[in-house]
């Protein structure tokens, strides 16, 4: 039998996956034009990198509108904004989820509700929403997880019968579709990344999508320190802030988007084989994808990891061996109703609206639980990017691992 790499044996793999970025003449050519243009802000008229940008981001969506912003987080900001959530609103989110979907809640003034995931997709669970509607309630923001889209039938339902906002968190989602159409404007907003890490990479930067224009103008008004389309530069309008993309970002976005469509396919390919293979092997089990999912953007590949299966071996202990394997992998969130900005920030905003010092009661989130302390394990996009060889090499050091310690 093999000895793992981690008790001295051979890794799997000692060759390093795809790298990130990845560029070529197209950014270097598009940076240029902005460079020799003179025109590095977006307020300067006309602003051809990212009027282009925002209308292919939005045909690349499925959306009538987009709006570039400077990062994914501000993207949530402006939306909460011109949607008119502030204080004393409720806003109901996973807690498995970056920060930002918390904090752009309390930023605006309202209290983030934690609801539960559904512990075979890690998306927010449908089941667990309506009982935690309230009279405050005003928007649910669901977060389509590594690029796999929430039930979005669903939540849509349950808005519709409260009538509620749904905002989608597709910060990890660029390409998804649900049943046919990509995500973002199938809810009355959505919200996009651009950061380092993400499927379409400009360092930074971010999107707002819709399919409703008066709210989209209001997301312009917002994020263009409370201008108004129609009215004189230093005319204010709207309670708003600097969330202005520059024309550098929207050019760098440019040329990535032309590679977008090829790289999709490639972690679409790459992850549903994983995700075949996957389950041959006792003790893994990976993401469930619903039926009506009919594209994965596959920011993230999660399975969940089983410890009984390998003689108890705890995850972190599983994760050392995958990564001694050559194999990097990590566990991902924390619970982020735990966090202790986010709890400070939840019992300031119900202070103000009780109108007295309240305590913090955490939400009964048990799959939130296991998927960040026990099971959850994450593989990056970038790996996806490979050939099959490499696909073959992740579980063949998975495998290894589960043959080794599933047999003691």
């Amino acid at each position: 039998m093999s000895k793992l790499a981690i008790e001295g044996g051979t890794p799997v793999r000692s060759e390093p996956f795809p790298g990130w970025p990845i560029w070529d003449e197209r950014e270097e050519e598009q940076l240029l034009e902005v460079l020799h243009s003179g025109k590095w802000s977006s307020t300067s008229e006309p602003s051809p990198k990212l009027a282009a940008f925002q209308e292919r981001f939005a045909q690349l969506q499925d959306a009538r509108y987009a709006l570039g912003v400077f990062n994914g987080t501000v993207a949530l900001e402006a939306v909460l904004q011109a949607a008119g959530i502030g204080y004393g609103d409720e806003v109901i989110i996973p807690p498995y989820t970056f920060v930002a979907t918390a904090t752009s809640c309390l930023s605006v003034g309202a209290v983030p509700v934690f609801v539960d995931i559904d512990p075979q997709t890690y998306n927010i669970a449908p089941t667990r929403i309506e009982e935690a509607i309230t009279p405050r309630t005003k928007a649910i923001i669901p977060v389509h997880i590594g690029g796999c889209p929430a039930d979005l039938d669903a939540i849509l339902d349950i808005a519709t019968r409260h009538g509620l906002l749904v905002i989608e968190d597709a910060c990890q989602a660029h390409g998804s579709a649900w049943k046919g159409r990509r995500v973002g404007a199938i809810g009355d907003l959505g919200c996009f990344s651009f950061q380092a890490s993400k499927n379409i990479n400009a360092g930074e930067g971010g999107a707002v999508v819709s399919d409703d224009q008066e709210l989209i103008e209001r997301a312009w008004s917002v994020h263009n320190c409370g201008r108004i389309r129609e009215g004189a530069w230093y005319q204010h309008e709207v309670l708003g802030s600097n969330f202005r993309m520059t024309e550098w970002h929207a050019a760098i976005l440019l040329a990535q988007m032309t590679r977008f469509e090829e790289w999709a396919k490639r972690r679409e390919d790459n992850g549903r084989y994983l995700a075949q293979r996957m389950v041959e092997i006792p003790g893994i089990t990976p993401q469930h994808r619903d039926e009506r999912v009919t594209q994965h953007a596959y920011h993230l590949f999660i399975f969940r990891y089983d410890k009984e299966a390998f003689s108890g071996m705890n995850r972190g202990e599983f994760l050392e061996a995958l990564r001694a394997e050559g194999i990097p992998a990590s566990p991902g969130y924390t619970s982020l109703h735990k966090a202790g900005a986010i709890r400070k920030g939840v019992v300031e905003r119900r202070s103000f609206i009780e109108g007295h010092p309240v305590q913090y009661v955490g939400p009964d989130c048990p799959a939130v639980e296991r998927a960040c302390f026990e099971e959850g394990v994450w593989l990056r996009q970038t790996m996806l990017l490979g050939d099959r060889d490499d696909m073959d090499d992740i579980l063949a050091a998975v495998a290894k691992i589960q043959r080794v310690k599933g047999s003691m």
